[in-house]
């Protein structure tokens, strides 16, 4: 029988290599060139990545035990719910930003690509401070119920200011800024004041900043969440790491359908506050068997996703993000306003 250990060193070499041609696949094949990507495109793309995240699934089952597969599935739905969250968020950073549609790919890939490595530093973070002190797990625990009802009782943002973001404005330190758009690129050769051609960022590259660190606030809630599943390390980062990488696609599939989510939020309290309690519930030796947390958190969202269909049948409206409020793309006019 291999080792444990060496089983796990081997699922890292080849969910790195998987994962790095799932990239290529996705860059080099699927989006070659800019363009807008349909429904029925971006619904074969999702579908596509989904059946990778399973087939990969299938390989933990068979070499890592049922044990590991579950823990893999339940923070792969975990993580998808959190991301359609995300998505809801997204839509109002392109609004804001008038990035057109063609071009809206290329940020949400290299955002994601830069998610993945924040990620990675949480969990690594994560995972060595719950081996070391295991009551941390019950701080998460704690954090993860308050956070459950700040998504009830709290109110959403309805415009996205550049200037208000921290990240965008250390970069703007240091960097012009254009609020014109040169194709799909993040930078641009154009005249300064004194007619010499000079570097400048694009609208482009400030949203790509804003969706970095909007991503990096999700991570603070759904790495904790699924630290309360499990502390493997492995199963942590590729059930993570699958369900980003879908995020593009779900982005142009879903964006037309989001009426069947306006209860999400309500959901996704639901399951950080589960997750929460069953991570306080191990200071009193209560385990929840990680089948039990899996059928659990497919009932909340089945629960949400039923309540949205619902309202939706009988009053034919069911708003999830709501309209950006003003004149047409206020982050480029706060961009033109600083520059």
């Amino acid at each position: 029988m291999i080792p444990l250990d060496l089983v796990t060193e081997l699922a890292w070499i080849v969910f790195i290599v998987c994962f790095a041609a799932l990239l290529i696949l996705d860059l080099g094949v699927f989006n070659r060139r800019a363009h807008v990507i349909k429904p029925r495109e971006a619904l074969i793309q999702m579908a596509f990545f989904i059946g990778a995240a399973i087939a990969f699934n299938a390989g933990i089952y068979y070499y890592m035990g049922s044990q590991a597969g579950l823990e893999f599935t339940t923070g792969y739905l975990m993580e998808l719910m959190l991301s359609v969250d995300n998505l809801f968020v997204i839509i109002l950073i392109f609004t804001s930003f008038c990035i057109p549609r063609k071009f809206q790919h290329k940020v949400l890939f290299y955002g994601i690509l830069g998610a993945l490595i924040f990620r990675l530093a949480f969990i690594l973070v994560g995972v060595t401070l719950v081996e070391r002190f295991e009551w941390v797990l019950y701080i998460f625990g704690a954090f993860l119920i308050l956070t459950a009802i700040k998504m009830v009782v709290g109110k959403e943002k309805e415009n996205v200011d550049p200037e208000h973001n921290l990240l965008v404005r250390f970069f703007r330190k240091f960097l012009r800024v254009t609020k014109d758009y040169h194709e799909d690129k993040f930078f641009a050769r154009l005249p300064n004041g004194a007619g010499k051609m000079v570097l400048f960022a694009t609208p482009m590259f400030i949203a790509l900043l804003v969706i970095e660190s909007t991503d990096i606030v999700f991570a603070v809630d759904s790495i904790p969440a699924i630290l309360g599943i499990t502390t493997s390390s492995f199963i942590v980062f590729s059930s993570n790491a699958f369900a980003v990488l879908g995020l593009r696609s779900m982005y142009f599939a879903l964006s037309h359908i989001m009426t069947l989510f306006c209860y999400l939020k309500y959901g996704l309290a639901g399951i950080l506050g589960f997750v929460g309690v069953k991570m306080l519930a191990g200071m009193f030796d209560y385990h929840v068997p990680v089948l039990n947390s899996l059928l659990i958190i497919v009932t909340i969202l089945a629960v949400a996703i039923a309540a949205s269909w619902i309202r939706t049948r009988k009053t034919g409206t069911c708003p999830v993000v709501k309209e950006v409020e003003g004149e047409a793309c206020p982050a480029l006019k706060s961009l033109e306003e600083k520059k």
